[in-house]
């Protein structure tokens, strides 16, 4: 089997199991297979795959065919141009997360520079997951120190493993535990950024299988309203932040009315609520 006879036929059948951009995950998939960049592909439409490569090949597709997704079966995703190691314990970072990640790097960036002799500014990632977030903010920040909240010994395996990968594990402090209960002493920050479960308990079974499936429900699961994340943060994070400090939130579809009237009921002035690439809004920054 050449390399466009193997694209084809696999495009054919993910496209009957109902993947989207067949195609592309038929390349994207061969192109690792193969260690080539995926443009290199249309260079050696003629090449034969070696039957070890063809059987191999195989397994990827079916795989991908029984929705597992892309990203698990690579190993690794693209996060704000940082290569992130995922695995089905921590949630596959989506797009619009980068835009959140932007927001706070771009704050903690224009935040006026505290005196030579005093401490560096800090930022508290809650729910951090693959570290993702975390690690943004400290790669484009290098004089700033991330604190990295999650309750999953597992996913902050692999938050360690990422900030590694990035070299800034110095500067990240991962911490186990149930949101702010895991921080301990007198500790504040000039940022907390999260991307919270937001996703109403009884909606998960209908979410596409890659994520249904794969990511972990704790990551998902927001509550019968999809808000209680949103609660927890707006009544509990206050005395957490610096004067002058953020708060910075991921919200789901439809969310962005009822997450604002919570934060004001809680004392926090939404100063701005940003849209995704859908044009949804989808990013909450507010102060006290």
């Amino acid at each position: 089997m050449t390399v466009l006879e193997g694209i084809q036929k696999s495009a054919q059948f993910l496209a009957e199991k109902k993947v989207d951009s067949p195609r592309l995950q038929a390349e994207l998939l061969l192109a690792q297979l193969l260690k080539l960049p995926r443009m290199q592909l249309y260079l050696q439409f003629e090449r034969q795959l070696s039957p070890a490569e063809t059987d191999e090949f195989r397994e990827l597709i079916r795989r991908r065919g029984r929705r597992e997704p892309l990203q698990h079966i690579t190993g690794s995703t693209s996060f704000c141009g940082l290569e992130i190691l995922v695995n089905p314990h921590v949630l596959v970072p989506r797009p619009e997360t980068e835009l959140l990640a932007e927001a706070g790097w771009q704050f903690l960036q224009n935040v006026s520079q505290p005196d030579p002799t005093s401490e560096p500014r800090t930022a508290l990632d809650l729910g951090t997951g693959s570290g993702c977030i975390a690690i943004a903010l400290a790669v484009r920040c290098p004089a700033v120190r991330v604190w990295a909240i999650d309750k999953s010994t597992q996913a902050l395996e692999t938050a360690r493993h990422n900030a590694q990968a990035h070299h800034v594990d110095a500067r990240i402090q991962l911490l186990a535990g149930d949101g702010f209960a895991a921080l301990t002493g007198p500790v504040r920050f000039d940022l907390i950024i999260s991307n919270p479960p937001y996703i109403p308990s009884a909606e998960i079974g209908t979410l596409e299988p890659e994520v249904r499936d794969y990511d972990p429900r704790a990551a998902l699961d927001g509550g019968p309203d999809g808000l209680s994340w949103f609660r927890r943060i707006a009544a509990e994070a206050g005395p957490f932040l610096e004067p002058g400090g953020k708060l910075m939130l991921e919200m789901g579809d439809g969310q962005s009315e009822a997450a604002v009237r919570l934060l004001a009921d809680h004392n926090w002035i939404v100063e701005a609520v940003r849209d995704d690439y859908s044009q949804r809004p989808r990013i909450l920054i507010a102060r006290r």
